[in-house]
């Protein structure tokens, strides 16, 4: 019987271990090369695990269990081939055929974990009801948990509370999450964290983004948002206080003559912050489409390490989820993190004259270790000048007439 062993890859330097999040396989089944077979957790992101034969799977390592890196963790009997090509094709054209409206629940359910098919089949949940956060859609255990705990019984129907079992539930942190609140935990008590803030207009940037949108999506293949015109004006205000920029190493201050800029996306497994290196060098369509590309590699479990280490400075919108106001928390070893929220129109004071306007609250934290309180509140307030007045990101932050003038 010839056999291949499959070992936990390294996920990047400096990690040893990683977590089995989950099988997507049993023991016993029949699986094609390169089929995604585990996911698995490491302390900066998850990543998947494909089989490197076709064959019959056995299984080593449980789901939940820590290994080390080269572990073997799965063996592939290579004499046992996968289903025949025939039976397949019968399947997609089965596949391809209405299905009656019944057939919605096993169809879905298809789609799901065994362990989450087990507890769709014992809570009588109709998997057609439940949205998948794993890679392609895929139901989890998690999401069944989730879909429960939110008070709806196997009819669809609504009950009083949120379940109504008095049931709790404990899921093993994840190698990522644990990292995370370490991280979190270090900031708060190694870094002279303060956060300031300020309001911005944000009429002249959406009046210009309502103007050229159809336009821009048309010639740059990619919608025009919020983000880049912030990116830009941020990596404008970063050149002219690179201290914002810079970091703390040992007893020296490293400042950059680059802007890798992280932007905070969300995504199954929670917030991952994927780096657009060079910022300052791109244009807002450049950025635009870096920061999709991101944001669907981020969603899709598929960022690697590279992606997400290395960043001088950090974007977060809670906006995009209602926030008016918060004070975004240091992403290490970074020194500053600005904070987007949401767009609300306000009355304001303009020429002695009480006017509506849309206006975001913007918020700058900062080790204050590094970066002065002048700085921080200069920076913060440059970043609004050229978002209230889109020709200063033309012009390197300056005013037009002031470039035309040699001033």
């Amino acid at each position: 019987m010839a056999t291949v062993d499959i070992k936990v890859p390294s996920p990047g330097e400096s990690i040893s271990e990683v977590r089995i999040a989950q099988w997507l396989v049993k023991s016993g089944d029949t699986v094609e090369k390169d089929q995604v077979i585990a996911e698995i957790d490491s302390d900066k992101a998850t990543l998947e695990l494909s089989a490197e034969a076709e064959g019959r799977i056995e299984l080593i390592a449980e789901a939940d269990a820590t290994v080390n890196v080269g572990d073997v963790v799965a063996k592939i009997d290579t004499s046992v081939k996968a289903e025949k090509k025939a039976k397949v094709q019968e399947q997609v054209q089965q596949a391809k055929k209405p299905a009656p409206a019944a057939a919605s629940a096993p169809a879905a359910a298809a789609h799901a974990t065994p362990v989450a098919k087990a507890m769709l089949d014992d809570k009588g949940v109709d998997a057609s009801k439940v949205k998948g956060s794993g890679p392609n859609g895929r139901i989890t255990k998690s999401d069944v948990e989730a879909y429960i705990a939110g008070g709806v019984d196997a009819g669809g129907t609504l009950m009083n509370g949120w379940g109504g079992t008095r049931h709790d539930s404990r899921a093993k942190m994840t190698t990522l999450r644990k990292k995370v609140a370490e991280r979190l935990v270090s900031v708060k008590n190694t870094t002279a964290m303060l956060t300031t803030f300020n309001e911005v207009d944000m009429s002249a940037v959406m009046a210009l983004r309502d103007r050229y949108k159809d336009k821009f999506k048309e010639q740059k293949g990619v919608n025009l948002g919020f983000m880049s015109f912030f990116t830009k004006a941020v990596t404008e205000a970063l050149r002219l206080f690179p201290t914002v920029n810079g970091q703390i190493q040992g007893e020296e201050i490293v400042t950059f003559d680059y802007a890798d800029i992280g932007i905070a996306v969300s995504s199954p497994k929670g917030l991952m912050v994927p780096v657009v290196r060079n910022a300052e060098r791109m244009s807002l369509a450049e950025i635009e489409a870096k920061i999709k590309e991101l944001a669907i590699k981020a969603r899709d479990g598929k960022l690697s390490i590279d992606e997400m280490t290395g960043g001088t400075f950090t974007i977060t919108n809670g906006g995009v989820f209602g926030s008016m106001l918060s004070t975004p928390i240091l992403n290490p070893p970074q020194s500053a993190i600005l904070g987007m929220h949401n767009i609300v129109e306000r009355p304001v004071a303009v020429n002695g004259q009480v006017v509506i306007r849309p206006i975001m609250y913007v918020a700058l934290s900062y080790d204050h270790r590094i970066i002065d309180g002048k700085e921080s509140v200069s920076f913060l307030y440059k970043v609004k000048e050229m978002i209230e007045d889109p020709n200063k990101l033309v012009f390197g932050g300056k005013d037009p007439g002031e470039v035309l003038l040699g001033l």
